[in-house]
């Protein structure tokens, strides 16, 4: 993208000054988790309350925050203190109502395309105005990931270090830390499945899609490969707890203060 002759223009002369990566919850609407659990509730991008047409939700967060300190105000009130409220306060909200008109949009993209997807996107927003009596279904985004026989070899150009960059200089620009005795938070569920799924018949596809290089398949002295995880490497973006073909990833909470440290509250 950064190459494209419209857009490196726009970037020529500048510098890397940080680097990050984040997997959107693009599931919106329907895809919205039960939000209360004793002694806690789920507030912000953990609840799922991004608008994903405009890809905003920091007005959305900040509003699932305000509606939660209502319901434990109220709920302080009562033994034991539930946050029943809490739900109810959101579905009566502007919040829940501009989630739901907008939850057909992501979805007609996956089921249509991307011409068929911006029709509907069209005709739900102008014609319809997110008032359609349906409500479109989505697929789990590993479901989606093709064969590897089945895909077309692509050949990247290497960095030029000036607009596009290697992997490991992006990820020590982002400050991720882990204390090197603390246990690994990046867990495979069943290790003997990687080399037979992920490695045979996807070609290792956590080596691409992970932002931070931590993922390596690597020779194993006998002819055969290994998965090697550099944890340390990690920025959090969790996309491999979501992307992995076999379910078999596994991305843990890692002690507290590890991670990336981003500078200037990027």
């Amino acid at each position: 993208f950064k190459t494209h002759p419209a857009v490196r223009p726009m970037l020529d002369g500048g510098k890397r000054i940080s680097y990050g990566a984040r997997a959107l919850n693009e599931g919106g609407f329907q895809s919205i988790p039960k939000l209360i659990f004793p002694g806690g509730a789920l507030i912000g991008d953990t609840g799922g309350f991004l608008n994903v047409p405009k890809i905003k939700g920091t007005h959305t967060a900040m509003k699932s925050g305000m509606v939660a300190a209502e319901a434990i105000f109220e709920a302080l009130e009562t033994r034991p203190a539930l946050l029943e409220g809490y739900p109810e306060k959101l579905q009566a909200s502007w919040l829940w109502d501009e989630l739901k008109g907008v939850r057909n949009i992501r979805s007609g993209f996956a089921k249509f395309g991307m011409w068929g997807g911006l029709v509907n996107a069209a005709l739900d927003t102008y014609l319809l105005r997110g008032k359609a009596p349906w409500t479109m279904g989505h697929h789990r985004d590993h479901e989606t990931l093709m064969l590897a026989k089945d895909a077309p070899k692509i050949e990247y150009p290497k960095p030029d270090g000036i607009l596009t960059f290697d992997l490991l200089s992006s990820v020590f620009i982002s400050n991720a830390n882990h204390e090197e005795d603390q246990p690994a938070h990046l867990k495979l569920r069943d290790p003997g499945r990687w080399l037979a799924e992920n490695f045979e018949k996807y070609a290792s596809p956590e080596s691409r899609y992970c932002p931070a290089g931590v993922y390596e398949a690597v020779e194993d002295g006998t002819g055969g490969h290994r998965l090697q995880i550099n944890a340390q490497n990690c920025v959090h973006c969790k996309t491999c707890d979501i992307k992995d073909p076999t379910q078999n990833i596994d991305w843990c909470t890692p002690e507290g203060g590890g991670g990336p440290n981003y500078i200037g509250g990027m």
